[in-house]
């Protein structure tokens, strides 16, 4: 079985896939302190409840962009899982995808992974949006040339960002409003917050359409991306798996079983 780990600067996804389908799935938060030690306590029992066992794993795929959690991932790998684990952004691997930017190294590993996702079942041009920490906007030509995007703040860190700025301004949950007037602080954070983020979506996306030759199909990723759905006019359709998709096509095209 196959460990798929993708460490996000929030969060990190545990999947483990048996080679015809994926069995479970987990989320914890990020953590640089975290030691192999306590991951393995803590897949150790998430899987127990899948009747599963960490003897059963046998192989492991890792993407993050928190390098300092990277040592204690690999680490997890090789001590309890007994393997080398497959590092995206290490070696020769085949992505399936090629950077075509000013300087390919600044792509960070979980935007190829994503684009690897997609192009496991579309073809055509993409224009992938990501809502995590950040707020990313990644272009994919048919032909799988990465060409760059657009960056934004994530709708977390913006919440975050008032309540620390703003005295009077609460900690508040993110949720899609019923109006755009809101008639209390909360109510008013929560609609300047989501139909802010719907609009910068919207606008970007059409900007990037309008510069680009391809027909793109536009795909909503990351933690928060349901929330846009039946809010965003330009978002075509919505994908939370695309991470594990593409650590998947990876794994497997570099050990030559596609």
């Amino acid at each position: 079985m196959l460990l798929a780990i993708d460490c996000g600067n929030t969060n990190a996804l545990f999947a483990v896939h048996d080679g015809k389908q994926w069995r479970a799935q987990w989320r914890s938060a990020t953590d640089t302190s975290r030691t192999a030690d306590e991951y393995a306590v803590w897949l150790h029992q998430l899987l127990g409840m899948e009747n599963l066992q960490l003897s059963d794993i046998d192989a492991c795929v890792i993407s993050t962009v928190v390098p300092q959690s990277l040592f204690h991932m690999r680490n997890l790998s090789r001590r309890y899982l007994k393997c080398e684990p497959m590092v995206i952004g290490e070696g020769d691997l085949d992505i399936g995808v090629t950077a075509v930017i000013d300087n390919p190294r600044e792509v960070g590993a979980d935007r190829l992974v994503n684009a690897a996702g997609a192009r496991t079942f579309i073809d055509g041009a993409l224009l992938l949006v990501d809502s995590g920490t950040a707020t990313t906007f990644d272009l994919i030509s048919s032909r799988g040339e990465f060409l760059g995007g657009a960056i934004a703040p994530g709708m977390n860190l913006a919440l975050q960002a008032l309540h620390d700025a703003a005295a009077k301004l609460p900690r508040i949950a993110i949720e899609k409003p019923p109006k755009t007037i809101g008639t209390n602080t909360v109510s008013a954070m929560q609609a300047g917050i989501f139909w802010g983020y719907v609009g910068l979506i919207d606008t970007l996306v059409r900007r990037i359409k309008s510069e680009y030759e391809e027909p793109l199909t536009v795909i909503g990723t990351g933690g928060v991306s349901p929330l846009f759905a039946g809010a965003s006019e330009t978002i075509e359709r919505f994908d939370s798996d695309l991470t594990v998709r593409g650590l998947l096509d990876i794994y497997q095209r570099n050990r030559g079983q596609i």
